[in-house]
This record gives C-alpha cells, structure tokens and sequence, in this order.
C-alpha cells in the first residue's frame, strides 16, 4: 500500500533537476547511431530548429536530414510514449494504493495485443492499421474491463473487484491471440516484433499520439491533488467535499487513455509504469501533485536512455526497446514487491 501521501521535498528543485537530465537524454538520444556527429553540433542544429532562432551547425543536408527525419522523431516519440506510460501508471497506484499497479492493469495491452494480431493477419500488406487497431484494442479491452467490474462491483468489493475483472480480460483476451497467431504461424515474427516494442515510427506516429497525450496527462496533472485526499481514505475524502467514485473514474478513465495512445505507436513496452513512479516517490516524496509531473518527466527520460541502449548496445544490430526495459523493470519489480510484502508484514 502507498499509504498516507508525505510531504513533497524540494519541488522545484526535483522538477529541474528531472527536466536537465530529460534534457541530456534526448541530446544523447540524438547523438546514438551510426552516423558520427558530435555533440556540439547537434546542440546547435536543435537551436536552429527553435522559431526565431538560427545557428550554424556546420553539419551537411544530409546529416541534417537524419537528425530530422530519424533519430529526433525517434526520440520525441520515446519521450511522449515513456512519459504517458510513467504517468499512467502513478495514476493506477493512486487509485488503487498500491506501488505495484501497471499501466497494463485493465485490459489495455492484451486488447492491443489482440487487435494489433487481427490486424496483421488480415491485413498483412499495410503496416498504416496497426496503430488504429492497438488504440482500438487497448479503449475495448478498459471498457470490457471496467464493464465487468463495474458489474460485479455492485455487491461490493470497490477497487479489488475491478483488479479481478482485469487479470480475467487479459487471460480471455491472451487466449484468443495466442489461437489466432497459432493459426497464423507465418506472421508471428511481426506480431512479437510490434509486441517487444518500437518506437522509430517517425512523425506520423508522434502526431498520431499527441492530441490523447495532451488530454490524458493534463486531466491527469490536475487530479494530483484529489488522490493525495483519497489517500487518507474515502470517509474522510468525502468530508473534505471530494467524490471518490468521480474522481477515481476520471483517473482510471485518463490513464487508460494514455496508455491506448502510448501503445497505439509503440506497442507492449512494459514495466515503465511501476518502476519510475516508485522511483519518484522514493526520492521527492509520495504527494501526487509532484509524483505525477515527476513520472511524466522521469518517464521520458527513462525511455529515451532505453531506446538509446536497445541502439547501441549490438550495433549495427537493435535490440526491441521492451527487452530493454524488461532487464532494468524485472529485478526492480521483484524489490518492489519485497519492500511491500516487509511493510505489510
């Protein structure tokens, strides 16, 4: 359990000290490839893109176009997707109140997983389908989700009874892809590569995901404070003049945006959404009115660096972004899990 939330330590400086190192991960994110640019040119490019602004880079058209149509797109992308993944999942561990929550607790990733293999199957000749389905999927597998939950919560059981409802979606929805690639046997290394991972779509992928990122993270920023009062407990929410239901829907409803949207262009990257709020809340503070824009910030920067690793670590050769951050996300969900089991106990 998150517990009563603590005091916030040092905002402001936590805030720039995540917006420098978000900073210095998207210049090496820029920097990681075959391509040798140094560092200072690329900070000069970036200037010369800024409106109002021009500075010579010395670096040639073509060099110029790989920054811009590659590697920033790339790492844009890698931010907007770790930062809706990261945010959502603090908005899960807020309604829950619990550390453990996941991005993907509802239903989200086996609806994309499902939609997306529908998708490849049968349309193998188009790749435009597949974010429209993973985003459809992710909506219909919340809904389904929060459907049966919602039903079943009738006679009581609140939170847990829609927890429940969840892990039953995503085995019945898990089952159904499994059939479907098992029948389909010849697309399977597309379907696991959308499933590990990717997040090299280019701008039309960013601009595909930025009208549900601004949406989502901004109701999400402006309920910190409401699940700092729900942390206290529900009684004493509703003294306050806060509606827990209301305001937990809203969460639930925002974070499941955020996180159809962040699958849509990158598929199952997994493990975000548990490991950088907790590490938020271990280092500022557990309000959520910091722990929330803190994720949203951590969370892009903790991406960026992950793809750069998944480019570089067997260049010329790439490594899918999700084996990434399942190295650094299982042994850190594992402690996770020790360090809660040793409170409750």
């Amino acid at each position: 359990m998150t517990g009563k939330a603590q005091p916030s330590r040092a905002r402001p400086v936590w805030v720039a000290g995540a917006l420098v190192l978000l900073a210095v991960t998207m210049v090496a994110g820029l920097l990681g490839g075959a391509a040798d640019i140094s560092p200072w040119q690329v900070v000069l490019q970036v200037v010369d893109w800024l409106p109002f602004v021009s500075a010579d880079s010395g670096l040639a058209p073509v060099e110029q176009g790989l920054l811009y149509e590659l590697r920033l797109p790339r790492v844009l992308v890698a931010a907007v997707v770790g930062g809706l993944l990261a945010m959502a999942g603090a908005g899960y561990q807020g309604v829950f109140r619990n550390p453990l929550a996941d991005p993907y607790l509802l239903g989200a990733a086996s609806g994309a997983g499902l939609a997306t293999t529908l998708a490849i199957v049968l349309l193998p000749g188009t790749s435009a389908s597949i974010p429209v389905a993973a985003f459809a999927g992710a909506v219909g597998g919340v809904f389904l989700a929060y459907t049966l939950g919602n039903a079943a919560g009738r006679s009581g059981g609140g939170t847990a009874t829609l927890v429940l409802a969840g892990v039953a979606v995503t085995s019945f929805l898990t089952a159904i892809q499994t059939f479907v690639q098992q029948l389909k046997v010849e697309q399977l290394e597309r379907i696991y590569s959308w499933i590990l991972g990717d997040v090299g779509g280019g701008w039309d992928q960013l601009t595909l995901v930025l009208p549900y990122a601004v949406v989502s993270a901004t109701l999400l920023l402006l309920h910190g404070r409401m699940l700092d009062v729900l942390s206290v407990g529900d009684e004493e929410a509703g003294s306050l003049g806060v509606r827990a239901g209301r305001v937990r829907l809203t969460v639930l409803v925002a974070a499941s945006l955020a996180t159809a949207s962040a699958v849509a262009v990158s598929g199952l990257i997994g493990f975000v959404g548990v490991v950088v709020p907790h590490v938020v809340r271990r280092l500022a503070g557990g309000s959520y009115r910091i722990v929330l824009p803190l994720s949203l910030i951590g969370g892009a920067a903790f991406l960026v660096l992950a793809d750069l690793i998944a480019r570089t670590v067997i260049a010329p050769a790439e490594l899918p972004i999700g084996v990434v951050t399942m190295f650094v996300g299982a042994p850190f969900f594992v402690g996770v899990l020790r360090m809660t089991r040793r409170v409750a106990t």
